[in-house]
């Protein structure tokens, strides 16, 4: 039997995790005297004895090729890191999985990727800044890896997927059990052009200490990590500090001041993360050879002589009066009925309807029903 496919077994076996695997093959053991090895050989390798029991019990060729089975009757293909096409970025990582496991195309392990994570609460603008930085970064041919989660993570996707780029979404579980089920739909239509990506076997449900766990994987198959909006506590700041973990650039996008959800972001550029706001500060970075990058909005007039990349930011400018930016600041944060701008302005209605069928007009905001009003 091939090794990876007993690298696979031992991964698979319940309650051996990746120290085990690390404490044998750090061990000296070769993958294919292990079929053979009774409780006494398991334990004089440093199991514990309930390991031992189990592993003497039931690992063998029958078993191993009965998860084979069950994993390719499901679509879904294994990478090891004994394999010759196993992404050199997470193997330079300090905490690379043994096994991985996909569905969709896995050669994008290998192309020039950016990692996109933020809160799963986003406002308007934090939503907004994450769809045209990801339909940016995409065009430019990065790759945009995320995790699947409700908001920034799902907005970035689904921005990759209507630009036709490419994006690999990393699950906190198997990737035979969606997390969230909402993104069910999302996740199939990732699988088609892009990929689904776990270390967790098929079978294995969301419970807690997955997800942070797999932000290591989001980090290290990328470049860098872009925190697009993050309050002090969120999660994505995991994945920042994966990345620095791992030696990566880490990014983060400024948000308004007085906005809890920007914190995060804040808090990791006064660290000297790198402040973002269009999608040229983070291509200058890395030099790439991207077919793309010269087609971008932001880059065409460019001269050919000149090295740099443009300032212009992620949203076309429009000119907007000191009552309309108030309105804008305000939508920003969350959406607003009609009557709640009245009170918080303090304006007059027709003053306000005015400024509001202004902000329509400039495909600023839009009108929702019940007389709401959101950011575009």
């Amino acid at each position: 039997m091939e090794e990876r496919w007993i690298l696979i077994g031992l991964h698979e076996m319940e309650g051996i995790g990746k120290k085990t695997i690390s404490k044998l093959i750090s061990g000296q053991h070769q993958l294919s005297d292990l079929l053979n090895y009774e409780i006494g050989d398991w334990v004089a390798a440093g199991l514990r004895k309930d390991q031992a029991l189990r592993l003497a019990h039931q690992f063998d060729v029958n078993w191993i090729e009965s998860r084979r089975e069950q994993v390719y009757q499901q679509g879904i293909e294994v990478i090891t890191y004994l394999d010759q096409n196993y992404p050199i970025l997470m193997k330079e990582t300090v905490q690379p999985p043994w096994v991985m496991y996909g569905r969709g195309d896995l050669s994008l392990l290998h192309n020039s990727s950016i990692a996109m994570v933020g809160t799963r609460m986003p406002t308007v603008y934090g939503r907004k800044v994450g769809e045209k930085m990801a339909e940016q970064l995409c065009s430019a041919g990065l790759t945009i890896v995320s995790g699947l989660a409700r908001g920034i993570d799902s907005a970035c996707h689904e921005a990759v997927l209507r630009a036709k780029g490419k994006t690999i979404a990393v699950f906190g579980t198997g990737i035979d059990h969606i997390y969230p089920l909402e993104n069910t739909s999302l996740a199939e239509r990732i699988a088609e052009t892009g990929l689904l990506l776990s270390e967790y076997p098929p079978g294995t449900r969301a419970r807690q200490g997955l997800f942070p766990e797999r932000n290591r994987i989001i980090a290290g198959l990328t470049l860098g990590t872009l925190v697009v909006e993050a309050d002090i506590r969120s999660g994505s700041l995991i994945t920042a500090d994966a990345a620095l973990e791992a030696g990566r650039d880490v990014f983060a996008v400024p948000g308004p001041i007085t906005s809890p959800k920007s914190r995060g972001a804040h808090n990791l550029i006064r660290q000297g993360a790198k402040l973002v706001t269009c999608a040229a500060d983070i291509l200058e970075e890395y030099r790439l050879d991207l077919p793309n990058a010269e087609q971008l909005p932001y880059n065409r007039g460019r001269s050919t002589e000149t090295p740099e990349p443009s300032r212009q930011g992620i949203f076309a400018e429009v000119k907007l009066s000191p009552d309309e930016q108030r309105v804008i600041y305000m939508l920003e944060q969350e959406e607003q009925s009609l009557d709640q701008l009245v009170e918080q302005l303090g304006w007059d209605f027709g003053h306000l309807h005015s400024v509001l069928l202004s902000l329509i007009i400039k495909k600023q905001i839009s009108q929702l029903p019940g007389t709401k009003y959101a950011r575009v």
